[in-house]
């Protein structure tokens, strides 16, 4: 899906099997059954399983490798579930002899199991390398490991499979990276007890055999790839060619990294998730096949409908070529990785519309989509993210209808991926459903006729890949399982798993701490206990201001219960494009002095009017509040600034307090220029240049925070120079602009992929906003209405001479985050501690 469509997410997947008879309802839970068997009889052995646990372990904590042992278990050991069991190891008294004794029914319980007692027995946190990585000092040495109860600990899944990935993740996030980067992800993704990941490296390889077998040229394929940093939307339709063509040095390398991630991910006991064919086929097959029937789809954001880059073709499913596509798709894949787990995305129609509304059109077209898939894996399951519900008005109950009745019983999983804010089924009268209120979520299963299907459904957490502290902790502790003890008197339901499903990772690694444990919880999670636990485990020790800290981060950053889904649109990142009058600047004084945490605050937002002239950013806490939770931060820096973890929650929070602290500050502005007001304009805008070198001082003080490994990750895959450039310029549209503009228009997806990334703040952000402050100054000194034409046409010059440039930039992180946090906090925070500015 497209970075608009594919919301970022966290998911709950549902299997919802319907009341309409015992039968349906039965088929449903015998299908699940079925095809938890046939993976089980396909599952790597044993031996593998274990040599690829014990390779995660000594990559991990070396230092500990002999203090391990692992077995594989069958499911029976655990009344026929999934689980791990943690015990001491029998021979533990013995030097020399492993102290903990860990089996499990995949290497993925397994190692499951062993991130379990790190976390609760050795007091250690595990996080990608960019968030601070993993925390292990608390882990006491070789021979004075902890033991567990006698009886050890058995922890079973209260669902068979966790979820992970989002199509666009692919793009967002993993588009440079290389093997190394792919086996840490891997790692962490085993640790966390993730079993079913999205696995769609390399497709172009793919594609571009299956096409050869249909008389399409490689040349051909040209026009049909996007670039590096934009293959997920050119699979799915959206676009063309923007950011191509692709090397044939690339198509090559990637398909050799997907089959090392498949067989790594098979190793240890994963189901991976491969693509499967969705209708979008290059502009060349309707030359060879002058009689297929191939519709010319229509503009996707570019900006004058250039067919350069939009108006893709898709093959009608209806066409006796879609099945011979899809097919053959399938059959390559398995030619080339020998094996599948039997469950294919495909999303077709993603922002696009059929031709046809009739619903037996829709219902025929579903079913050639499955049969492309069955017809070469006749266990074949379809996974389909249901954005096009939600997007597309042309979905009505009808026609949703038919298209989930189009595939055989209990073999259609449905994503629903923006679930809690605007949920696929709750305004069709076609489904029968009982709410479950999962804070701003609302949660349905779903009872149509007499169809059985899975419903995933999710939580929006993360776009773009956004840099946003962001959360819903009490949804994510208490969600999974509230459904799963759910009873419903009129349907029969199965929940199948839990997950993960954001557009961009390498943030918020609290949310995804205790995301991916729900996997293995069978009650509701004190949260606050669990954020008591979670700091000690953090930063590896106790300190009482950090814990105070984090309560309050959990009662306002990591608690958004508005409903309102969570896009960066900070004045820093995402500049308002709009005539500086048009911006409400009306802001009010709450009468609510209020006490939190010990201290007085008065509460103050800003009053929303309607202006959808720009998207204002989301604000749904106190910054006061957050801003004593920084002090608190700051006071414990002499404790923990040897501690990694600290210093990128510490540059994050700050980051955050000043972010929105900018974003008042440029409300003032917009005041001053409407009062005519010149002087406050000029020193107003200065003190906005001057926070943002601020901030990108800030954010050099740590590698998750730099703009250089994104680039120079990019150039590395290259083959030659021409390679080096194109791929930068992918790597720099995508954070920038994004997509098509032309001299007086930005792009339509202008700052989608927007990062709080040192480098960028200092060679982008900063000089576009001293443009638009330029012409606000000059507007109040000629007496003229503000230059809107002109901003745009030195704005978007600025950012496509700055996309084509090839600066170099750090990859190594320099100088003192607890020195500069505290001198910036110092510098323009801490007099708004007690009040919002």
């Amino acid at each position: 899906m497209d970075s608009i469509s594919m919301i970022s997410s966290l998911i709950f997947i549902f299997c919802a099997f319907c009341f309409s008879g015992a039968n349906s309802s039965t088929l449903g839970v015998n299908y699940v059954s079925r095809l938890l068997e046939i993976q089980e009889r396909e599952r790597a052995p044993s031996s593998l399983q274990l040599t690829a646990a014990y390779g995660v372990l000594n990559r991990l904590i070396p230092s500990h490798f002999s203090s391990f042992e692992f077995h594989v278990i069958p499911k029976e050991h655990c009344d026929g579930e999934f689980c791990f069991n943690i015990s001491n190891h029998p021979g533990s008294a013995r030097e020399g002899s492993p102290e903990i004794l860990i089996s499990g029914t995949t290497a993925v319980e397994i190692l499951s199991g062993l991130h379990w007692y790190l976390k609760y027995w050795c007091g250690a946190h595990i996080s990608w390398s960019k968030t601070g990585g993993a925390q292990l000092a608390s882990v006491p040495y070789p021979g004075s490991l902890p033991a567990v109860q006698d009886t050890g600990i058995v922890v079973k899944r209260p669902v068979p499979w966790s979820y992970y990935q989002n199509a666009v993740t692919s793009s967002y996030t993993f588009a440079w990276w290389d093997w190394e980067r792919w086996e840490q992800e891997i790692d962490w993704m085993a640790l966390q007890g993730i079993n079913l990941p999205l696995a769609f490296t390399g497709q172009e390889a793919i594609w571009q055999k299956v096409f050869k077998n249909f008389n399409i040229s490689t040349s051909n394929l040209d026009d049909f790839f996007g670039g590096p940093a934009f293959l997920a939307w050119s699979r799915m339709g959206n676009l063309h060619r923007w950011g191509g063509p692709l090397p044939q040095s690339w198509l090559d390398q990637q398909l050799i990294l997907q089959k090392k991630i498949l067989a790594r991910m098979f190793e240890l006991g994963m189901t991976p998730v491969l693509p499967a064919f969705s209708g979008n086929v290059p502009a060349a097959l309707k030359h060879v096949f002058p009689s297929a029937k191939i519709s010319h789809l229509g503009n996707w954001f570019t900006v004058n409908s250039d067919p350069r880059w939009c108006c893709t073709y898709l093959l009608d499913a209806t066409d006796p070529l879609f099945v011979e596509i899809g097919k053959a798709f399938i059959e390559q894949q398995l030619k080339e990785y020998g094996r599948s787990s039997h469950i294919y995305n495909c999303d077709t129609f993603d922002e696009n519309t059929p031709p046809v509304d009739d619903p037996e059109y829709i219902s025929s077209l579903g079913a050639t989509i499955f049969e492309g898939m069955q017809s070469a894996d006749s266990d074949a399951v379809w996974l389909m993210q249901g954005w096009l519900f939600t997007y597309d008005p042309f979905w009505r109950p009808p026609q949703m209808k038919a298209l989930l009745h189009s595939v055989p019983l209990g073999k259609l999983i449905v994503l629903d991926l923006y679930a809690e804010v605007k949920p696929i089924w709750a305004t069709s009268k076609q489904f029968y459903g009982t709410p479950y209120i999962w804070k701003v979520t609302l949660l349905f299963f779903f009872y149509v006729s007499d169809a059985v299907f899975n419903v995933i459904r999710c939580m929006l957490h993360n776009f773009a890949g956004n840099v946003e502290m962001y959360g819903v902790l009490d949804a994510v502790g208490s969600g999974p399982v509230e459904a799963c003890i759910s009873d419903n008197s009129t349907m029969a339901s199965l929940i199948v798993g839990v997950g993960m499903s954001m557009e961009g990772i390498e943030q918020n690694p609290v949310v995804y701490d205790l995301m991916a444990e729900m996997a293995f919880q069978h009650n509701p999670v004190d949260i606050k206990a669990w954020i008591n636990l979670y700091s000690r485990r953090r930063y590896g020790r106790f300190v009482q201001p950090m814990q105070d800290a984090w309560n309050i981060l959990y009662h306002t950053i990591y608690n958004c219960t508005d409903g309102a889904y969570d896009k960066n649109r900070d004045v820093i990142v995402s500049f308002p494009d709009v005539e500086p009058k048009s911006i409400s600047t009306m802001q009010i004084a709450l009468n609510d002095i209020h006490e939190q945490y010990g201290k007085r605050y008065l509460g103050r937002a800003i009053l929303e009017e309607v202006n959808d002239s720009y998207d204002k950013p989301h604000l749904w806490y106190s910054n006061s509040d957050v801003i004593h939770a920084l002090k608190l931060f700051l006071e414990s820096g002499n404790q923990l600034s040897d501690s990694s973890t600290y210093r990128y929650d510490l540059i994050d929070l700050t980051r955050q307090a000043l972010a929105k602290y900018a974003n008042e500050l440029f409300l003032d502005v917009i005041e001053a220029y409407k009062l005519d007001d010149l002087h406050a304009v000029s020193h107003l805008s200065q003190k906005i240049l001057g926070l943002v070198k601020d901030m990108d001082m800030l954010l050099r003080c740590h590698d998750g925070f730099l703009l250089g490994p994104w680039i120079e990750s990019a150039k590395k895959l290259a083959q030659d120079e021409d390679q080096e450039r194109q791929f930068e310029w992918n790597a720099r549209t995508q954070i920038t602009m994004w997509f098509d503009n032309s001299e007086e228009v930005a792009s339509l997806l202008r700052d989608y992929g927007n990062k709080y990334w040192s480098g960028l703040l200092r060679d982008y952000y900063g000089p576009r906003a001293a443009i638009y402050f330029k012409f606000l100054i000059e507007s109040l000194e000629e007496g003229n209405g503000f230059n809107l034409r002109g901003w745009r046409r030195e704005w978007i010059n600025l950012t496509n001479n700055w996309q084509n440039s090839r600066d170099v930039f750090p990859v190594k992180s320099t100088g003192d985050a607890l020195n500069v946090s505290q001198w910036l906090f110092e510098k323009y925070l801490q007099d708004l501690g007690s009040h919002d500015h």
